[in-house]
């Protein structure tokens, strides 16, 4: 949180979006969609767990007191890359003072939230390719560290 994932990732399906090779997918979040540039789906607690029980959704996830979920039609892409090449992550992270100001800077969390989640470490449970970019500067040059990432993890050459 705070790392400017989603702005990064909206620069970088800016970009890519037009490309047949990505797919960029919304989550579906219980919280509003007017919240700061976190491109997602709102829906109430009640209708997400109703969502869920009717099983659509390929995966969920609870953190920091909402519920994420990726839908399920997404599921038929990743079986289908999964067979076909080796699964990475792109860890998108930020110093902890860059990540404190943001998080202060939006406003929806008080000070011993912020560091609550200053303070906790993701590990992947699977044997992955990891991929870092660090977004401490600029959109443009973290977008850009992005669409390097991507191509890395991807095998192609880096853009331009």
């Amino acid at each position: 949180s705070g790392a400017g994932k989603d702005t990064l990732m909206n620069g970088a399906q800016e970009r890519l979006g037009g490309n047949p090779r990505y797919r960029f997918v919304r989550r579906i979040i219980t919280r509003p969609g007017d919240l700061g540039e976190e491109a997602h789906d709102s829906a109430t607690e009640q209708e997400f767990e109703a969502r869920r029980q009717g099983g659509e959704f390929a995966l969920t996830w609870r953190a920091h007191g909402l519920h994420y979920a990726i839908p399920t039609d997404i599921a038929l892409d990743l079986a289908e890359a999964a067979a076909r090449f080796p699964v990475s992550v792109i860890e998108v992270s930020a110093p902890a003072d860059v990540l404190a100001r943001r998080l202060a800077a939006r406003g929806r969390e008080d000070a011993v939230d912020v560091a609550r989640r200053l303070s906790r470490a993701i590990e992947l449970p699977l044997p992955v390719d990891r991929h870092s970019v660090v977004n401490d500067g600029t959109v443009e040059q973290g977008v850009r560290r992005l669409l390097a990432a991507i191509s890395r993890a991807a095998g192609d050459a880096p853009p331009a």
